[in-house]
């Protein structure tokens, strides 16, 4: 057999998804593949041996989507339930990246209000003692328009951030689970999940510092600046470059332990939902279902994030407002009761915020077909090893 012939064989053998035709790219995915090989340094990774074997699996050899559970009817019913990409490919990638910038941008921007005040308790406490006082004060000086300060690089910064998030996640997650192999990959998956978040956060949080530092500005110190426009060259002319990284460390310690928790949490909460919750299999439930368990399991991770990320929290809100100042002399000034000012109003905030995210992320995935793996389950080679199979 020859090359052509043996790679077409190969080919055939993803019956999980359809492999994309030469020359099926646009300008736009090319764009996306030179970001990601440029911050990774590395050919991007195909899906891993688990997700895929069992895609094909649920899909090819039972004749059931792996989603809804329903049968391949015939060729009309069978082409409405094809993915649109491969798991893992370039376009995978993509359209994740596109999900993360809705959902993240978004759910940032319709919070506003909330991060506003809850914000100005960090940096005042004095003056704004609660979550309904900060509110109450807030309108009285400024009205309702000025619950709405600093939208607009609240929008840009997370959008970035989103896309940088979600996908370098699935990035990172195939490749590390294709580094670990199929029985570690499953053995490992929370440590897995850790340290796909974690290395994706890393890059997300330096798309995400400048906006974060011009949203603060325009949040804590009144008569600043009421809009981006003015915030940005005043904040560059004061201190140049800088003004807008110096939070990127506090941005690391806030996010990333957020983004770990966020990540790993809600995988392993839906893997237990199906297991113990939910009364049917995954490939049983309609869409509609799996977006539920999707809200419910994201809800639950977000209570966890905002309680490991809210001392940094604060500490990001006042060094961004104060000139001069390091991460270190704020710790140590706040205290350890004063970096927990505002965590009521962040468990509300991230709580709901994480479960629209996941909510949204994965409505993106339904709409556009993307492959969507059931929870993982224990390799068949692995039961054999554990001698749980015959």
């Amino acid at each position: 057999m020859d090359a052509k012939s043996t790679t077409a064989a190969e080919h055939e053998s993803w019956a999980c998804v359809p492999v994309p035709k030469a020359g099926c790219c646009h300008s736009s995915d090319v764009g996306v593949e030179l970001v990601f090989r440029s911050v990774s340094g590395l050919t991007l990774p195909r899906g891993t041996n688990t997700a895929t074997r069992k895609l094909r699996e649920t899909r090819g050899l039972t004749g059931k989507h792996p989603e809804t559970g329903s049968k391949k009817g015939g060729p009309q019913a069978q082409g409405a339930q094809e993915y649109s990409c491969e798991y893992g490919s370039l376009k995978f990638y993509a359209l994740c990246g596109v999900g993360g910038v809705l959902s993240c941008g978004l759910t940032h921007t319709a919070v506003v209000p909330l991060d506003l005040v809850k914000c100005r308790m960090q940096v005042d406490p004095q003056k704004y003692k609660s979550i309904f006082n900060g509110f109450s004060v807030t309108v009285k000086e400024d009205g309702v328009r000025g619950l709405a300060k600093g939208w607009a690089p609240t929008f840009i910064g997370y959008s970035m951030q989103g896309l940088c998030k979600f996908g370098f996640y699935e990035v990172f997650k195939i490749l590390y689970g294709n580094m670990l192999g199929e029985e570690n990959a499953y053995l490992w998956r929370t440590s897995l999940y850790l340290a796909a978040s974690a290395s994706a956060e890393f890059f997300a949080d330096i798309a995400l510092a400048p906006m974060e530092a011009a949203k603060v500005r325009i949040q804590t110190q009144p008569g600043y600046a009421n809009t981006l426009r003015e915030a940005v060259p005043k904040m560059f002319g004061e201190e140049g470059i800088w003004a807008f990284y110096k939070g990127v460390a506090p941005l690391w310690m806030r996010q990333i332990p957020y983004t770990m928790m966020k990540f790993a949490c809600f995988e392993r909460t839906v893997e237990a939902l199906y297991k113990y919750v939910v009364p049917k299999p995954r490939s049983e439930c309609t869409k509609g279902e799996q977006l539920v368990v999707t809200f419910v399991a994201g809800y639950i991770a977000g209570v966890f994030c905002a309680i490991v990320s809210h001392p940094a929290d604060s500490v990001v809100s006042v060094l961004n407002k104060e000139k001069g100042s390091s991460a270190s002399q704020v710790l140590m000034r706040l205290g350890f009761k004063g970096v927990w000012k505002g965590l009521f109003a962040r468990i509300i905030m991230i709580g709901t915020l994480t479960a629209l995210q996941w909510f949204i992320y994965d409505s993106v995935k339904v709409y556009f077909r993307l492959p969507r793996p059931p929870p993982p389950e224990m390799p068949e080679s692995l039961k054999k090893k554990l001698g749980l199979t015959e």
